[in-house]
């Protein structure tokens, strides 16, 4: 099975009535413990990575390192996807390294400010006209995700409009679309927990009307457990009090509609509460290898824990065909 297409993965999803989770990792250890997850709840999988983000000495290595891996667990159906590519090229590169989905987030200008709906349309058809002939899925976005970024600013949100839904589908031929709903990146999203003047989740249902060939996807969605959160704080981590999206809200979210849900801080927060544990509490230790494999296994548990939430678990079997 092996390599599949995002629109392979979600129309069994829409079939089985979950959603497939699409974890971000940066390195081949987090990726090994995403598909070990998959494998224990035998679930599709969405293997998701940013360009740039690795601490591989570059994309290319690393991404070469994730298909030796992949390689590994031919029973599952696994989506190598590209998350947020910010430009064409890097869509395009990400391809030409046998990713078998990408997203272009074209909501963005390369000044970070949100895009026209023109401009978001015309970067996006671009990349589909090179993605889908060669059998590769494409994700757009609408409307912006906000959230925390590096330099401890927050991004906008700009929430998505239906209107445009079917506009922007028809021009684009995407395989699936990010919809901006007031979810947000990052280790800090609301200051309180966040209710239905900040998730405005009717707008699932109403873009899902407009464009009901077309996936939508939820980004953002990390709950930011407070367990973790407290763990790496009593070993070492200054990290605020802060509010991700409850459970209760991405469940709900997948009987609206959304059949990709994004999560890359709650694994995070998994993997570095457990290595600052094991490295606070042994104090003699240089080997990186015990403290490492302690994050690897708390991403683990933590990776099984939202596919079983998402309905994916039991589901690996049911999707066949692999990328050509």
């Amino acid at each position: 099975m092996a390599l599949v297409t995002l629109r392979q993965a979600l129309d069994q999803a829409r079939s089985g009535g979950y959603a497939v989770g699409a974890f971000n990792v940066s390195d081949v250890l987090q990726a090994e413990a995403v598909l070990d997850a998959a494998a224990e709840a035998e679930s599709p999988v969405i293997l998701a990575s940013l360009a740039g983000v690795t601490a591989h000495a570059s994309d290319e290595r690393f991404w070469a390192g994730l298909h030796r891996l992949i390689d590994g667990y031919p029973q599952l159906p696994i989506v190598l996807h590209l998350d947020h590519g910010p430009t064409y090229e890097t869509c395009v590169r990400a391809m030409d390294n046998g990713f078998s989905s990408v997203m272009i987030d074209g909501s963005l200008n390369h000044d970070g400010r949100p895009a026209t709906f023109d401009e978001n349309v015309a970067v996006t058809a671009k990349v589909a006209a090179v993605a889908h002939p060669r059998g590769i899925s494409v994700e757009g976005e609408l409307g912006t995700i906000g959230g925390s970024k590096t330099d401890g600013s927050r991004a906008a949100i700009v929430l998505a409009d239906p209107d445009q839904a079917r506009e922007f589908v028809a021009a684009t031929a995407v395989d699936a679309l990010a919809v901006a709903i007031g979810t947000s990146h990052g280790a800090y999203k609301f200051d309180s927990p966040p209710d239905g003047s900040v998730l405005h989740m009717a707008l699932i249902e109403k873009i899902a009307a407009q464009v009901p060939e077309t996936h939508l996807v939820m980004h953002g969605s990390s709950s930011l457990p407070a367990e973790l959160r407290e763990q790496n704080n009593r070993h070492g981590a200054g990290l605020p009090e802060s509010w991700g999206v409850p459970d209760a809200e991405k469940v709900r979210s997948i009987a609206m509609g959304v059949r990709k849900i994004n999560q890359g801080m709650d694994s995070h927060l998994a993997f570095s509460g457990a290595v600052r544990e094991s490295l606070g509490t042994d104090g003699l230790n240089v080997d990186p290898a015990p403290y490492l494999r302690a994050g690897r296994e708390a991403m683990q548990r933590m990776v099984a824990a939202r596919m079983r939430l998402f309905g994916s678990a039991g589901q690996a079997g049911y999707i066949g065909g692999s990328q050509s």
